[in-house]
């Protein structure tokens, strides 16, 4: 978005743009557990509260696959693999706080998951049946993610 303000000092005007702010979540499975892998879902420490994907925002200077890796392992403790682009995901509705988009990828782990950074508690759950409430978009997200394990939503592969 784009607004026209007058400066103060001169009277010129000026433009200033307001964008969305890039962030990624991921859809962690635990592998090694037999059936289908239940996933990792953090329990937010600040607002909004609730249960989320783990993910947040990017850093300058960082790749959307190296900032899904290392929000993963601040919020989880966990080291993941990037195994597909399940989406990008934009309503400018999808956060209350502000506009912000996801790129949500896939990723697969083993190990024991520890709540870490912004996670106030995590578990490891059937995706089809989260614990509630889930923050922003995230129902949505796994309702994609879901029809993605059964083949019906493709999803891109990782490009590093």
């Amino acid at each position: 978005m784009k607004e026209r303000l007058t400066c103060p000092a001169c009277g010129a005007l000026v433009e200033r743009f307001s964008n969305p702010f890039p962030t990624v979540d991921v859809v962690i499975e635990l592998m090694g557990r037999g059936g289908p892998p239940p996933i990792v879902i953090i329990e937010r420490r600040n607002p909004p509260r609730g249960w989320a994907l783990p993910g947040g925002f990017v850093d300058y200077g960082e790749t959307l696959e190296q900032a899904a890796r290392r929000e993963a392992h601040e919020e989880t403790g966990l080291e993941v693999e990037l195994v597909a682009l399940l989406g990008v995901y934009s309503d400018p509705r999808r956060d209350p706080r502000q506009h912000n988009l996801s790129a949500v990828y896939v990723a697969r782990a083993t190990g024991l998951p520890q709540a870490g950074d912004d996670a106030a508690g995590l578990g490891a759950f059937d995706a089809e049946a989260p614990p509630r409430p889930l923050c922003f978009d995230h129902e949505l997200i796994l309702r994609h993610y879901l029809a993605w394990r059964r083949g019906e939503r493709p999803a891109a592969p990782v490009q590093d």
